[in-house]
Protein backbone atom coordinates (compact mmCIF):
# COMPACT_ATOMS: atom_id res chain seq x y z
CA UNK A 1 0.00 0.00 0.00
CA UNK A 2 1.21 3.48 -0.86
CA UNK A 3 0.83 7.16 -0.26
CA UNK A 4 0.29 8.86 -3.63
CA UNK A 5 0.32 12.60 -4.33
CA UNK A 6 -0.70 14.20 -7.63
CA UNK A 7 -0.37 17.88 -8.51
CA UNK A 8 0.24 20.20 -11.44
CA UNK A 9 3.22 22.54 -11.67
CA UNK A 10 1.56 23.97 -14.79
CA UNK A 11 -1.29 23.24 -17.21
CA UNK A 12 -4.27 23.65 -14.87
CA UNK A 13 -6.46 26.70 -15.55
CA UNK A 14 -4.28 27.71 -18.52
CA UNK A 15 -3.50 26.74 -22.10
CA UNK A 16 -0.02 25.25 -22.30
CA UNK A 17 2.79 24.93 -19.74
CA UNK A 18 1.73 21.35 -18.98
CA UNK A 19 3.68 19.65 -16.20
CA UNK A 20 2.18 17.11 -13.81
CA UNK A 21 3.80 15.33 -10.88
CA UNK A 22 2.87 11.97 -9.39
CA UNK A 23 4.67 11.00 -6.19
CA UNK A 24 4.35 7.36 -5.07
CA UNK A 25 5.83 7.21 -1.56
CA UNK A 26 9.33 8.61 -2.25
CA UNK A 27 9.39 7.91 -6.01
CA UNK A 28 8.56 10.90 -8.23
CA UNK A 29 7.32 10.70 -11.83
CA UNK A 30 6.86 13.84 -13.96
CA UNK A 31 4.66 13.91 -17.05
CA UNK A 32 5.32 16.56 -19.72
CA UNK A 33 7.24 19.81 -19.40
CA UNK A 34 5.68 22.38 -21.69
CA UNK A 35 5.65 26.11 -22.29
CA UNK A 36 2.99 28.65 -23.09
CA UNK A 37 3.49 31.64 -25.31
CA UNK A 38 3.49 35.06 -23.72
CA UNK A 39 0.54 37.43 -24.03
CA UNK A 40 0.94 41.02 -25.21
CA UNK A 41 0.99 42.13 -21.57
CA UNK A 42 4.27 40.28 -20.96
CA UNK A 43 6.38 42.81 -22.82
CA UNK A 44 9.36 41.27 -24.59
CA UNK A 45 8.82 37.83 -23.00
CA UNK A 46 9.10 35.01 -25.54
CA UNK A 47 7.48 32.24 -23.55
CA UNK A 48 6.59 31.09 -20.04
CA UNK A 49 7.54 27.81 -18.36
CA UNK A 50 6.65 26.34 -14.95
CA UNK A 51 8.91 27.08 -12.02
CA UNK A 52 11.02 23.92 -11.70
CA UNK A 53 12.50 24.43 -8.23
CA UNK A 54 10.64 21.26 -7.23
CA UNK A 55 12.76 19.28 -9.73
CA UNK A 56 16.01 20.79 -8.49
CA UNK A 57 15.11 20.13 -4.86
CA UNK A 58 13.96 16.51 -5.42
CA UNK A 59 16.19 15.33 -8.27
CA UNK A 60 17.46 12.31 -6.27
CA UNK A 61 13.94 10.87 -6.02
CA UNK A 62 12.78 11.68 -9.57
CA UNK A 63 12.59 8.51 -11.67
CA UNK A 64 12.06 10.38 -14.90
CA UNK A 65 10.35 13.04 -16.99
CA UNK A 66 7.97 11.35 -19.47
CA UNK A 67 7.03 13.36 -22.58
CA UNK A 68 3.77 12.46 -24.35
CA UNK A 69 4.49 14.09 -27.72
CA UNK A 70 6.52 16.71 -29.54
CA UNK A 71 4.38 19.83 -29.19
CA UNK A 72 5.80 22.86 -27.40
CA UNK A 73 2.98 22.93 -24.87
CA UNK A 74 4.14 19.50 -23.72
CA UNK A 75 7.92 19.51 -24.19
CA UNK A 76 8.87 23.18 -24.74
CA UNK A 77 10.39 23.61 -21.27
CA UNK A 78 12.71 20.59 -21.45
CA UNK A 79 15.73 22.49 -22.85
CA UNK A 80 15.53 25.16 -20.15
CA UNK A 81 15.16 22.57 -17.38
CA UNK A 82 17.91 20.12 -18.39
CA UNK A 83 20.31 23.00 -18.94
CA UNK A 84 20.18 23.51 -15.16
CA UNK A 85 19.34 19.95 -14.13
CA UNK A 86 21.37 17.68 -16.46
CA UNK A 87 20.88 14.69 -14.12
CA UNK A 88 17.15 14.58 -14.97
CA UNK A 89 16.25 11.47 -17.00
CA UNK A 90 13.92 12.17 -19.91
CA UNK A 91 11.85 9.49 -21.69
CA UNK A 92 10.18 9.97 -25.09
CA UNK A 93 9.11 7.99 -28.15
CA UNK A 94 11.27 8.04 -31.29
CA UNK A 95 9.67 10.94 -33.17
CA UNK A 96 9.37 13.06 -30.04
CA UNK A 97 12.96 12.29 -29.04
CA UNK A 98 14.23 13.32 -32.49
CA UNK A 99 12.44 16.67 -32.22
CA UNK A 100 13.84 17.12 -28.73
CA UNK A 101 17.38 16.31 -29.86
CA UNK A 102 17.08 18.91 -32.62
CA UNK A 103 15.84 21.49 -30.14
CA UNK A 104 18.69 20.70 -27.74
CA UNK A 105 21.24 21.02 -30.56
CA UNK A 106 19.77 24.33 -31.71
CA UNK A 107 19.99 25.61 -28.13
CA UNK A 108 23.59 24.34 -27.76
CA UNK A 109 22.57 22.17 -24.81
CA UNK A 110 24.59 18.98 -24.31
CA UNK A 111 22.35 16.34 -22.74
CA UNK A 112 22.92 12.59 -22.61
CA UNK A 113 20.05 11.49 -20.35
CA UNK A 114 17.43 11.13 -23.10
CA UNK A 115 16.00 7.61 -23.48
CA UNK A 116 13.94 6.56 -26.51
CA UNK A 117 11.03 4.32 -25.54
CA UNK A 118 8.61 2.17 -27.54
CA UNK A 119 4.83 2.27 -27.09
CA UNK A 120 3.45 -0.72 -25.20
CA UNK A 121 6.77 -1.69 -23.57
CA UNK A 122 6.81 -1.48 -19.79
CA UNK A 123 9.55 0.45 -17.96
CA UNK A 124 10.04 -0.84 -14.41
CA UNK A 125 11.05 1.29 -11.42
CA UNK A 126 11.07 -1.06 -8.42
CA UNK A 127 7.51 -1.68 -7.25
CA UNK A 128 6.16 0.82 -9.81
CA UNK A 129 6.22 0.77 -13.60
CA UNK A 130 5.38 3.09 -16.48
CA UNK A 131 3.54 1.76 -19.55
CA UNK A 132 3.25 4.07 -22.62
CA UNK A 133 0.08 3.61 -24.71
CA UNK A 134 -0.18 4.98 -28.23
CA UNK A 135 -2.95 7.58 -28.64
CA UNK A 136 -4.11 9.55 -31.67
CA UNK A 137 -3.02 13.16 -32.03
CA UNK A 138 -1.82 15.44 -34.85
CA UNK A 139 1.76 14.27 -34.47
CA UNK A 140 3.28 10.75 -34.77
CA UNK A 141 4.26 8.59 -31.78
CA UNK A 142 1.93 10.34 -29.34
CA UNK A 143 1.40 8.34 -26.12
CA UNK A 144 -0.43 8.45 -22.83
CA UNK A 145 1.24 7.02 -19.74
CA UNK A 146 -0.03 4.40 -17.30
CA UNK A 147 1.82 4.57 -14.00
CA UNK A 148 1.21 1.22 -12.32
CA UNK A 149 1.35 1.34 -8.51
CA UNK A 150 0.43 -1.20 -5.79
CA UNK A 151 -2.84 0.73 -5.27
CA UNK A 152 -3.89 0.90 -8.91
CA UNK A 153 -2.98 2.76 -12.09
CA UNK A 154 -2.59 6.51 -12.52
CA UNK A 155 -3.24 7.20 -16.22
CA UNK A 156 -2.26 10.49 -17.87
CA UNK A 157 -3.80 10.91 -21.33
CA UNK A 158 -1.89 13.94 -22.64
CA UNK A 159 -3.67 15.14 -25.82
CA UNK A 160 -5.79 12.69 -27.80
CA UNK A 161 -8.75 12.04 -30.10
CA UNK A 162 -10.46 8.88 -31.25
CA UNK A 163 -10.26 8.72 -35.05
CA UNK A 164 -10.30 5.30 -36.72
CA UNK A 165 -8.97 6.72 -40.02
CA UNK A 166 -5.63 7.75 -38.49
CA UNK A 167 -3.40 4.70 -38.79
CA UNK A 168 0.23 3.67 -38.28
CA UNK A 169 2.13 5.95 -35.88
CA UNK A 170 -1.13 7.83 -35.14
CA UNK A 171 -3.36 4.87 -34.32
CA UNK A 172 -4.71 4.64 -30.76
CA UNK A 173 -4.55 1.20 -29.15
CA UNK A 174 -8.07 1.01 -27.73
CA UNK A 175 -7.55 -2.60 -26.72
CA UNK A 176 -4.69 -1.62 -24.41
CA UNK A 177 -6.79 1.16 -22.89
CA UNK A 178 -9.61 -1.26 -22.16
CA UNK A 179 -7.17 -3.79 -20.66
CA UNK A 180 -5.68 -1.13 -18.35
CA UNK A 181 -9.21 -0.16 -17.33
CA UNK A 182 -10.04 -3.75 -16.38
CA UNK A 183 -6.89 -4.01 -14.24
CA UNK A 184 -8.07 -1.09 -12.10
CA UNK A 185 -7.44 2.65 -12.60
CA UNK A 186 -7.16 4.61 -9.38
CA UNK A 187 -7.06 8.04 -11.08
CA UNK A 188 -7.45 9.15 -14.68
CA UNK A 189 -5.90 12.51 -15.62
CA UNK A 190 -7.71 13.52 -18.81
CA UNK A 191 -7.34 16.51 -21.11
CA UNK A 192 -9.98 19.26 -21.16
CA UNK A 193 -9.22 21.55 -24.16
CA UNK A 194 -12.37 20.69 -26.18
CA UNK A 195 -14.52 19.37 -23.32
CA UNK A 196 -17.14 22.05 -24.00
CA UNK A 197 -17.61 20.88 -27.61
CA UNK A 198 -20.50 18.48 -28.18
CA UNK A 199 -19.91 15.18 -29.97
CA UNK A 200 -16.69 13.60 -31.21
CA UNK A 201 -13.85 15.70 -32.59
CA UNK A 202 -13.61 13.36 -35.60
CA UNK A 203 -14.31 13.99 -38.47
CA UNK A 204 -14.00 17.74 -37.89
CA UNK A 205 -10.25 17.30 -37.37
CA UNK A 206 -9.85 16.20 -41.00
CA UNK A 207 -9.37 18.83 -43.69
CA UNK A 208 -8.66 16.70 -46.78
CA UNK A 209 -11.89 17.86 -48.50
CA UNK A 210 -11.08 21.54 -47.92
CA UNK A 211 -7.54 21.03 -49.27
CA UNK A 212 -8.88 19.13 -52.30
CA UNK A 213 -11.48 21.81 -53.07
CA UNK A 214 -8.85 24.56 -52.76
CA UNK A 215 -6.43 22.77 -55.10
CA UNK A 216 -9.14 22.03 -57.67
CA UNK A 217 -10.66 25.51 -57.69
CA UNK A 218 -7.37 27.41 -57.82
CA UNK A 219 -5.44 27.68 -61.07
CA UNK A 220 -2.53 29.83 -59.91
CA UNK A 221 0.09 29.75 -57.17
CA UNK A 222 -0.97 28.84 -53.63
CA UNK A 223 0.87 29.95 -50.48
CA UNK A 224 0.06 27.62 -47.57
CA UNK A 225 0.77 28.48 -43.92
CA UNK A 226 1.25 25.42 -41.71
CA UNK A 227 2.23 24.75 -38.11
CA UNK A 228 5.31 22.56 -38.20
CA UNK A 229 4.06 20.68 -35.14
CA UNK A 230 0.89 19.42 -36.83
CA UNK A 231 2.39 16.69 -38.99
CA UNK A 232 -0.95 15.05 -39.79
CA UNK A 233 -2.08 18.26 -41.52
CA UNK A 234 1.08 18.24 -43.64
CA UNK A 235 0.36 14.60 -44.50
CA UNK A 236 -3.20 15.46 -45.59
CA UNK A 237 -1.82 18.26 -47.78
CA UNK A 238 0.80 16.01 -49.39
CA UNK A 239 -1.78 13.27 -50.04
CA UNK A 240 -3.98 15.71 -51.96
CA UNK A 241 -1.04 17.27 -53.82
CA UNK A 242 -0.07 13.75 -54.97
CA UNK A 243 -3.37 13.59 -56.88
CA UNK A 244 -2.42 16.71 -58.90
CA UNK A 245 0.51 17.75 -61.08
CA UNK A 246 1.56 20.57 -58.76
CA UNK A 247 5.02 20.92 -57.25
CA UNK A 248 5.86 21.96 -53.69
CA UNK A 249 8.47 24.47 -52.50
CA UNK A 250 9.26 24.39 -48.79
CA UNK A 251 10.45 27.69 -47.27
CA UNK A 252 12.28 27.96 -43.96
CA UNK A 253 15.01 25.88 -42.33
CA UNK A 254 12.83 24.54 -39.50
CA UNK A 255 9.98 23.49 -41.79
CA UNK A 256 12.41 21.83 -44.20
CA UNK A 257 13.95 19.91 -41.29
CA UNK A 258 10.55 18.64 -40.10
CA UNK A 259 9.54 17.54 -43.61
CA UNK A 260 12.88 15.80 -44.22
CA UNK A 261 12.46 14.00 -40.90
CA UNK A 262 8.95 12.70 -41.59
CA UNK A 263 9.88 11.62 -45.15
CA UNK A 264 13.16 9.96 -44.11
CA UNK A 265 11.42 7.96 -41.38
CA UNK A 266 8.37 7.09 -43.53
CA UNK A 267 5.91 8.89 -41.27
CA UNK A 268 4.59 10.45 -44.48
CA UNK A 269 4.81 8.99 -47.98
CA UNK A 270 5.42 11.57 -50.74
CA UNK A 271 7.40 11.58 -53.98
CA UNK A 272 10.46 13.74 -53.31
CA UNK A 273 10.65 14.55 -57.02
CA UNK A 274 7.56 16.70 -56.49
CA UNK A 275 9.49 18.94 -54.08
CA UNK A 276 11.00 21.83 -56.05
CA UNK A 277 13.51 24.53 -55.18
CA UNK A 278 13.80 28.31 -55.36
CA UNK A 279 13.76 28.19 -59.17
CA UNK A 280 10.12 27.01 -58.97
CA UNK A 281 8.87 29.79 -56.71
CA UNK A 282 7.17 31.75 -59.48
CA UNK A 283 5.73 28.75 -61.33
CA UNK A 284 2.03 29.18 -61.98
CA UNK A 285 0.93 25.96 -60.30
CA UNK A 286 3.45 25.80 -57.44
CA UNK A 287 2.45 25.37 -53.80
CA UNK A 288 4.70 27.32 -51.41
CA UNK A 289 4.79 26.04 -47.83
CA UNK A 290 5.67 28.53 -45.10
CA UNK A 291 5.62 27.87 -41.36
CA UNK A 292 3.40 29.74 -38.95
CA UNK A 293 5.04 29.46 -35.55
CA UNK A 294 2.85 29.98 -32.50
CA UNK A 295 5.32 32.18 -30.63
CA UNK A 296 5.23 34.78 -33.42
CA UNK A 297 2.05 34.09 -35.40
CA UNK A 298 2.10 35.03 -39.09
CA UNK A 299 5.64 36.42 -38.86
CA UNK A 300 6.76 34.74 -42.09
CA UNK A 301 3.57 35.67 -43.93
CA UNK A 302 3.83 39.27 -42.73
CA UNK A 303 7.36 39.46 -44.07
CA UNK A 304 6.13 38.35 -47.50
CA UNK A 305 3.16 40.76 -47.46
CA UNK A 306 5.39 43.71 -46.51
CA UNK A 307 7.90 42.89 -49.26
CA UNK A 308 10.76 41.96 -46.91
CA UNK A 309 11.09 38.32 -47.97
CA UNK A 310 14.15 37.71 -50.11
CA UNK A 311 12.50 35.18 -52.41
CA UNK A 312 8.67 35.32 -52.26
CA UNK A 313 6.61 38.33 -53.29
CA UNK A 314 2.83 38.10 -53.00
CA UNK A 315 0.87 38.65 -56.24
CA UNK A 316 -2.75 39.52 -56.94
CA UNK A 317 -3.15 36.11 -58.62
CA UNK A 318 -2.02 34.20 -55.52
CA UNK A 319 -4.22 32.32 -53.08
CA UNK A 320 -3.15 32.24 -49.42
CA UNK A 321 -4.42 29.17 -47.56
CA UNK A 322 -4.45 29.21 -43.73
CA UNK A 323 -4.23 25.51 -42.86
CA UNK A 324 -5.19 26.00 -39.20
CA UNK A 325 -8.34 27.58 -37.73
CA UNK A 326 -7.84 31.09 -36.35
CA UNK A 327 -7.83 30.99 -32.54
CA UNK A 328 -8.97 33.50 -29.92
CA UNK A 329 -5.45 34.54 -28.94
CA UNK A 330 -4.39 35.50 -32.48
CA UNK A 331 -7.73 36.58 -33.97
CA UNK A 332 -6.94 40.31 -34.15
CA UNK A 333 -3.57 39.69 -35.76
CA UNK A 334 -5.06 37.17 -38.20
CA UNK A 335 -7.78 39.60 -39.33
CA UNK A 336 -5.14 42.27 -40.01
CA UNK A 337 -3.08 39.80 -42.05
CA UNK A 338 -6.12 38.75 -44.08
CA UNK A 339 -6.95 42.42 -44.66
CA UNK A 340 -3.40 43.14 -45.88
CA UNK A 341 -3.55 40.17 -48.27
CA UNK A 342 -6.88 41.40 -49.64
CA UNK A 343 -5.37 44.85 -50.29
CA UNK A 344 -2.83 43.21 -52.60
CA UNK A 345 -5.71 41.57 -54.46
CA UNK A 346 -4.83 37.98 -53.54
CA UNK A 347 -7.46 35.43 -52.48
CA UNK A 348 -7.66 34.01 -48.95
CA UNK A 349 -8.89 30.62 -47.73
CA UNK A 350 -9.46 30.32 -43.96
CA UNK A 351 -10.97 27.65 -41.74
CA UNK A 352 -14.06 27.81 -39.56
CA UNK A 353 -13.35 27.36 -35.87
CA UNK A 354 -16.69 25.56 -35.59
CA UNK A 355 -16.26 23.12 -38.47
CA UNK A 356 -12.48 22.60 -38.39
CA UNK A 357 -11.08 21.37 -35.09
CA UNK A 358 -7.61 20.43 -33.91
CA UNK A 359 -6.81 16.98 -32.53
CA UNK A 360 -8.15 17.39 -28.98
CA UNK A 361 -10.78 15.33 -27.18
CA UNK A 362 -14.35 16.66 -27.39
CA UNK A 363 -17.08 15.59 -24.96
CA UNK A 364 -17.83 12.21 -26.58
CA UNK A 365 -14.10 11.37 -26.84
CA UNK A 366 -13.75 12.14 -23.14
CA UNK A 367 -16.74 10.00 -22.20
CA UNK A 368 -15.41 7.11 -24.31
CA UNK A 369 -12.03 7.36 -22.55
CA UNK A 370 -13.80 7.35 -19.17
CA UNK A 371 -15.81 4.31 -20.21
CA UNK A 372 -12.67 2.43 -21.30
CA UNK A 373 -10.66 3.39 -18.22
CA UNK A 374 -13.49 3.16 -15.63
CA UNK A 375 -11.42 5.14 -13.08
CA UNK A 376 -12.20 5.37 -9.39
CA UNK A 377 -11.22 9.07 -9.43
CA UNK A 378 -11.05 11.54 -12.31
CA UNK A 379 -8.85 14.64 -12.48
CA UNK A 380 -9.43 17.02 -15.43
CA UNK A 381 -6.13 18.51 -16.67
CA UNK A 382 -4.82 20.50 -19.69
CA UNK A 383 -7.02 23.52 -20.21
CA UNK A 384 -8.52 26.66 -18.77
CA UNK A 385 -10.81 26.27 -15.78
CA UNK A 386 -14.01 26.51 -17.86
CA UNK A 387 -12.72 23.61 -19.96
CA UNK A 388 -11.95 21.62 -16.81
CA UNK A 389 -15.48 22.26 -15.49
CA UNK A 390 -16.93 21.03 -18.81
CA UNK A 391 -14.67 17.97 -18.51
CA UNK A 392 -16.02 17.31 -15.02
CA UNK A 393 -19.57 17.45 -16.42
CA UNK A 394 -18.62 14.77 -18.96
CA UNK A 395 -17.54 12.56 -16.06
CA UNK A 396 -20.87 13.20 -14.33
CA UNK A 397 -22.73 12.19 -17.51
CA UNK A 398 -21.11 8.73 -17.44
CA UNK A 399 -22.12 8.20 -13.81
CA UNK A 400 -19.09 9.29 -11.77
CA UNK A 401 -19.82 10.58 -8.28
CA UNK A 402 -19.20 14.29 -7.84
CA UNK A 403 -16.94 13.58 -4.85
CA UNK A 404 -14.64 11.48 -7.07
CA UNK A 405 -14.14 14.24 -9.67
CA UNK A 406 -11.13 16.33 -8.66
CA UNK A 407 -11.07 19.91 -9.95
CA UNK A 408 -7.76 21.44 -8.91
CA UNK A 409 -5.48 24.34 -9.77
CA UNK A 410 -1.70 24.43 -10.11
CA UNK A 411 -0.07 23.56 -6.80
CA UNK A 412 -3.13 21.88 -5.24
CA UNK A 413 -2.12 18.41 -4.02
CA UNK A 414 -4.41 15.39 -4.38
CA UNK A 415 -3.47 12.72 -1.84
CA UNK A 416 -4.39 9.03 -1.88
CA UNK A 417 -3.54 6.78 1.06
CA UNK A 418 -4.00 3.05 0.48
CA UNK A 419 -6.10 3.77 -2.59
CA UNK A 420 -8.51 6.18 -0.89
CA UNK A 421 -8.75 9.95 -1.26
CA UNK A 422 -7.41 11.78 1.77
CA UNK A 423 -8.95 15.23 1.69
CA UNK A 424 -6.13 17.30 3.21
CA UNK A 425 -5.43 20.86 2.15
CA UNK A 426 -1.86 20.82 0.87
CA UNK A 427 -0.13 23.00 -1.68
CA UNK A 428 3.28 23.06 -3.30
CA UNK A 429 5.00 26.20 -4.54
CA UNK A 430 4.14 27.06 -8.14
CA UNK A 431 5.13 30.05 -10.22
CA UNK A 432 5.87 31.20 -13.76
CA UNK A 433 9.37 31.53 -15.16
CA UNK A 434 9.47 34.23 -17.86
CA UNK A 435 11.97 33.47 -20.61
CA UNK A 436 13.33 36.27 -22.81
CA UNK A 437 15.66 35.40 -25.70
CA UNK A 438 18.32 32.73 -25.20
CA UNK A 439 18.58 33.22 -21.45
CA UNK A 440 17.10 30.43 -19.35
CA UNK A 441 16.93 32.74 -16.33
CA UNK A 442 13.60 34.14 -15.20
CA UNK A 443 13.53 37.85 -16.13
CA UNK A 444 11.36 38.53 -13.07
CA UNK A 445 8.48 40.82 -12.18
CA UNK A 446 10.67 43.89 -11.58
CA UNK A 447 12.05 43.77 -15.12
CA UNK A 448 8.53 43.35 -16.47
CA UNK A 449 7.28 46.35 -14.46
CA UNK A 450 10.16 48.46 -15.80
CA UNK A 451 9.25 47.46 -19.36
CA UNK A 452 5.62 48.31 -18.72
CA UNK A 453 6.61 51.70 -17.31
CA UNK A 454 8.85 52.40 -20.31
CA UNK A 455 6.15 51.38 -22.79
CA UNK A 456 3.52 53.57 -21.11
CA UNK A 457 5.48 56.71 -20.17
CA UNK A 458 9.01 56.58 -21.61
CA UNK A 459 12.26 57.50 -19.92
CA UNK A 460 14.05 60.65 -18.73
CA UNK A 461 17.82 60.56 -18.17
CA UNK A 462 19.60 63.31 -16.20
CA UNK A 463 23.37 63.56 -16.73
CA UNK A 464 25.82 65.78 -14.80
CA UNK A 465 29.62 65.86 -14.30
CA UNK A 466 31.49 67.01 -11.16
CA UNK A 467 35.13 67.76 -10.47
CA UNK A 468 36.65 64.80 -8.58
CA UNK A 469 38.55 66.97 -6.10
CA UNK A 470 36.56 70.14 -5.64
CA UNK A 471 33.12 68.67 -6.42
CA UNK A 472 32.37 71.71 -8.55
CA UNK A 473 29.89 71.16 -11.39
CA UNK A 474 31.82 70.91 -14.66
CA UNK A 475 28.93 69.99 -16.94
CA UNK A 476 25.51 71.25 -15.93
CA UNK A 477 22.61 68.76 -16.05
CA UNK A 478 21.68 67.56 -19.52
CA UNK A 479 18.31 65.96 -20.19
CA UNK A 480 17.71 63.05 -22.56
CA UNK A 481 14.20 61.69 -23.14
CA UNK A 482 12.81 58.77 -25.13
CA UNK A 483 9.11 58.03 -25.51
CA UNK A 484 8.09 60.82 -23.11
CA UNK A 485 7.78 64.23 -24.81
CA UNK A 486 8.69 65.87 -28.10
CA UNK A 487 11.74 67.87 -26.99
CA UNK A 488 11.55 70.65 -29.62
CA UNK A 489 8.09 71.64 -28.42
CA UNK A 490 8.83 71.31 -24.69
CA UNK A 491 11.82 73.62 -24.12
CA UNK A 492 10.28 75.20 -20.99
CA UNK A 493 9.69 71.78 -19.45
CA UNK A 494 13.27 70.70 -20.22
CA UNK A 495 14.69 73.87 -18.67
CA UNK A 496 12.67 73.33 -15.51
CA UNK A 497 13.91 69.72 -15.31
CA UNK A 498 17.49 71.05 -15.51
CA UNK A 499 16.80 73.67 -12.84
CA UNK A 500 15.28 71.16 -10.39
CA UNK A 501 18.14 68.71 -10.98
CA UNK A 502 20.78 71.41 -10.40
CA UNK A 503 19.00 72.50 -7.24
CA UNK A 504 19.04 68.95 -5.83
CA UNK A 505 22.76 68.55 -6.66
CA UNK A 506 23.63 71.82 -4.93
CA UNK A 507 21.61 70.87 -1.84
CA UNK A 508 23.59 67.66 -1.41
CA UNK A 509 27.09 69.19 -1.74
CA UNK A 510 28.87 69.88 1.54
CA UNK A 511 32.40 71.24 1.09
CA UNK A 512 34.26 68.49 -0.79
CA UNK A 513 31.74 65.75 -0.11
CA UNK A 514 28.72 64.75 -2.23
CA UNK A 515 25.82 62.46 -1.25
CA UNK A 516 25.31 60.71 -4.60
CA UNK A 517 22.48 58.43 -3.39
CA UNK A 518 20.61 61.41 -1.99
CA UNK A 519 21.05 63.23 -5.30
CA UNK A 520 19.57 60.31 -7.26
CA UNK A 521 16.68 59.82 -4.85
CA UNK A 522 16.02 63.56 -4.58
CA UNK A 523 15.98 64.13 -8.36
CA UNK A 524 13.71 61.11 -8.86
CA UNK A 525 11.22 62.22 -6.19
CA UNK A 526 11.08 65.93 -7.13
CA UNK A 527 10.98 65.33 -10.88
CA UNK A 528 8.33 62.61 -10.55
CA UNK A 529 6.02 65.00 -8.76
CA UNK A 530 6.76 67.90 -11.12
CA UNK A 531 6.36 65.84 -14.31
CA UNK A 532 3.13 64.25 -13.13
CA UNK A 533 1.69 67.69 -12.26
CA UNK A 534 2.66 69.01 -15.71
CA UNK A 535 1.97 66.00 -17.95
CA UNK A 536 0.05 63.43 -15.84
CA UNK A 537 2.72 60.92 -16.88
CA UNK A 538 5.20 58.98 -14.74
CA UNK A 539 8.28 58.32 -16.89
CA UNK A 540 11.18 56.24 -15.64
CA UNK A 541 13.81 58.67 -14.28
CA UNK A 542 17.48 57.71 -14.31
CA UNK A 543 20.18 59.97 -12.87
CA UNK A 544 23.83 59.68 -13.97
CA UNK A 545 26.31 61.78 -11.96
CA UNK A 546 29.99 61.17 -12.74
CA UNK A 547 33.33 62.59 -11.57
CA UNK A 548 36.33 63.54 -13.70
Amino acid sequence: MSKIKIFGLGGLNEEGKNMYVVKVDSDIFIFDAGLKYASDKLLGVDYVIPNYDFIKENIKNIKGLFITHGHEKNMGAVCDIVKEVPALKVYATKFTANLLKKELDDSNVYFNNLTIIDPHKKITFGKNSVFPVRLTHSIPDNVGYALNTPDGTIFYTGNYVFDATMLGPYKADIGKLAYIGKQGVLCLMGESMYADKIGYTSPKNRIDKLIRDTLNKTENRIIVTVFTAHVSRIEELFNEISKTTRRVVVMGHKLQGIINNILDNNYVKFNRDRIGDLSNINDKDVIILISNEREKPFMNLNRIINGYDKYVKIKSTDTVFFMEPINDYNEKLAIKVVDDISKVGASVVTMSRKDNLLHHASSEDIMLMLDLMNPKYYMPVIGEYRHMVANAKCASHVGMNKENILLKQNGDVVTFINGELNDVKERVKVDDVLIDGNSSQDIGELVLKDRELLSDNGIVIICATLDKKTKEILAYPEVLTRGFIYVKESSDLIEEIKRISLEVIEENKVDNYVEYNKIKIGIRERLSKYLYDETECKPMIITVVQEV
